[in-house]
C-alpha cells in the first residue's frame, strides 16, 4: 500500500498538493470524496489521532452555508456525521502513509519534511 491523499480534485489546496507530490515523482493513489464518500470508521480514527478540530474546515463555503445549530458541533461523534454528510468540510488534503502516518493540510515544507521522515521509516 502506497501513500493516499484524500480531498477533493477540483480544490486549489488539492492541486498545489498533487504538483507538489508529481514534481517529485512521489506515487500515491487518490481517493476523491466527492466521488467515493469517506468512512465513518476512517473519520473516526483519524480524529482519534489528530483531533476532530484539526479536520473541520472552518473557513470554507460548506461551513458558512451550515445552520449556527449544525455548527455548534462539541463532540466526535457529532463532527464525523456532519463531515460525512459534508465531505467537502474535511481540511484537505488528508494524506495517510502506507505506515499510517497522518498530514493534514498543505505547506511545502511540512510535506517535505514529512515525506522525508516516511522515506527513512
Amino acid at each position: 500500500m502506497k501513500t493516499t491523499i484524500y480531498g477533493i480534485k477540483n480544490c486549489d489546496t488539492m492541486k498545489k498538493a498533487f504538483a507538489w507530490l508529481d514534481e517529485r515523482g512521489i506515487a500515491y493513489d487518490f481517493h476523491d470524496y466527492k466521488k467515493s464518500g469517506i468512512a465513518t470508521a476512517r473519520l473516526h480514527a483519524w480524529s482519534k489521532a489528530l483531533g476532530w478540530r484539526t479536520l473541520v474546515n472552518t473557513r470554507g463555503t460548506t461551513w458558512r452555508k451550515l445552520t449556527p445549530e449544525q455548527q455548534a458541533v462539541d463532540t466526535q461523534s457529532a463532527a464525523v456525521q456532519l463531515m460525512a454528510e459534508h465531505p467537502s468540510l474535511i481540511r484537505r488534503p488528508v494524506v495517510e502513509t502506507a505506515s499510517g502516518h497522518l498530514l493534514v493540510g498543505f505547506d511545502p515544507a511540512t510535506f517535505s519534511s514529512f515525506i522525508k521522515s516516511e522515506d527513512n521509516a
